[in-house]
């Protein structure tokens, strides 16, 4: 009779899985960091179309090892240096395999009590650990694009006299523009919450930003009196604690001071730096993340979490409960009124156990573990600094004050020329295979980005990529193409 694998296959295969893992965390830095492979070259090694007759596990299993492991970009590499550089942790990894064999669907607590209450009890743990006050409530999203658009959303359900959630926004001749007030350095989530929440991208409102490339609060205050003036609604402010390019931290107070004189819904975007703020030194740089109505912090970037895993934090849990809660009668049950039901704070019904493999990680390494893993990392990072400071050949293009550094080499020649040589920088640094970076635009520079943020980084790994960087810089500009 036909049914799933047979458990003896099944345990046996477990077995095998598990070496697969350990011993691709154990050399997943043999691997070069960016595979070497063509597009379209993947696919072309597997079957056109699905198997008629079943597969023996091991053969897929080989196929695995064989095509799929050495052909990803590899982002539990020790040399990641990329986007934010984050870490799927052991305990993590079991965490996540556990919850995928219970398979639950924590929608409501019905459906499933020890996940609902797991994931309210490791919200608050981090919490604590970020200071936050006792009013802040979380829960799990998938990612700080979704934790944002709901928190956007909350705010624009807040807003008195629109009936949006009933009346929606199309075809209202009452509904006055709405606007979101970001910095120039806001990450693009925020543009595709407001494209999908319906406001388009001309309720954008890009705020200047200052020489350390935070937001400018008073540039913010003028631009919100000049849209009252022309009949515009405000209607929320990002700041973000650790921009994407730079991590760079507004001045998350003075912006409070803006919006709570304005009345207007405050969201912070801590989705990477926010876990900097379990330790002290680094929660001080932060100082007035507790004014915000809403935080988005990532545990999947750097807390060791697997992806995917974010917290969004809400002072008032109901703002957004009351922009979607919507109870068909299929899902009705009788602890409604004494549990939550974690469908209610959001778009999607279905919801993942992710609390548990955040659960697990936060337990094996504690709160002292954690800090210590952060500060290395931003010790690192400064370390890495200190190098292209010292050398006339590169410069550092923004401050240092986490764990990621903004740079690029130093060469004559135009503008264009200059970006020209930096790209074609990270192209050989990329396709040299020990390490691999990403890059930004600053004030119309082309600038490299190395992120520190995995468990197993140490300063030999950024020696190494130092001297590639430096081979690789001596290399082109020797060429003829190089305008030094």
């Amino acid at each position: 009779m036909p049914g799933d694998l047979p458990p003896d296959d099944f345990r046996s295969a477990m077995h095998r899985v598990a070496d697969l893992v350990a011993d691709y965390l154990e050399q997943v830095g043999e691997y070069p960091v960016l595979p070497r492979v063509r597009p379209g070259e993947v696919r072309a090694a597997l079957p056109a179309s699905p198997p008629n007759q079943p597969e023996p596990i091991d053969r897929i299993l080989d196929d695995y090892k064989r095509l799929i492991e050495p052909n990803v970009t590899h982002w539990n590499h020790p040399a990641f240096f990329a986007y934010f550089s984050i870490t799927a942790s052991g305990p993590g990894i079991l965490g996540e395999t556990l919850a995928t064999a219970l398979n639950v669907n924590s929608m409501l607590w019905h459906s499933s009590p020890a996940a609902t209450e797991l994931e309210e009890l490791v919200c608050d743990w981090v919490r604590q650990m970020l200071a936050l006050p006792e009013a802040f409530r979380g829960h799990i999203n998938d990612t700080a694009s979704m934790s944002s658009l709901l928190a956007v959303a909350a705010a624009r359900h807040g807003l008195p006299g629109l009936e949006i959630r009933q009346r929606g926004m199309a075809g209202r001749p009452d509904l006055p523009p709405l606007a979101l007030y970001i910095s120039e350095h806001t990450h693009s989530s925020l543009d595709k919450a407001a494209i999908a929440l319906g406001l388009g991208m001309e309720s954008i409102r890009r705020i200047p930003v200052d020489a350390d490339y935070r937001m400018d609060p008073k540039a913010l205050a003028t631009r919100i009196t000049e849209d009252r003036a022309a009949g515009v609604l405000p209607l929320a402010i990002v700041a973000t604690a650790g921009t994407t390019s730079t991590t760079s931290i507004d001045p998350l107070r003075a912006v409070a001071e803006v919006a709570h004189g304005e009345g207007v819904w405050y969201h912070i975007d801590a989705a990477y730096g926010g876990s900097a703020a379990i330790c002290p030194e680094y929660r001080a740089l932060m100082d007035g993340l507790e004014t915000a109505d809403s935080i988005v912090l990532n545990p999947h970037k750097w807390l060791f979490v697997p992806i995917d895993c974010s917290l969004l934090y809400l002072k008032d849990p109901d703002a957004l409960k009351s922009a979607f809660s919507l109870v068909p009668e299929y899902l009705r049950t009788a602890e409604e009124d004494q549990v939550t039901n974690l469908m209610d704070y959001g778009v999607q019904l279905g919801k993942r156990f992710r609390s548990l493999k955040l659960w697990m990680t936060l337990r094996t390494f504690g709160v002292e573990g954690m800090q210590e893993r952060i500060r290395e990392h931003c010790r690192l990072a400064r370390a890495f600094a200190d190098w292209v400071e010292a050398s006339p050949d590169f410069e550092v293009c923004a401050p240092v004050p986490l764990s990621l550094v903004c740079f690029r080499a130093v060469v004559e020649g135009s503008l264009e020329e200059q970006n020209a040589f930096n790209e074609r920088l990270l192209t050989a640094v990329n396709a040299e295979g020990s390490a691999m970076l990403s890059h930004t635009k600053l004030d119309g520079r082309y600038v490299l980005r190395l992120a520190i943020g995995n468990l197993k980084t140490t300063e030999a790994h950024l020696r190494r990529a130092w001297e590639v960087l430096q081979r690789c810089a001596q290399e082109i500009a020797g060429s003829p193409a190089s305008p030094r």
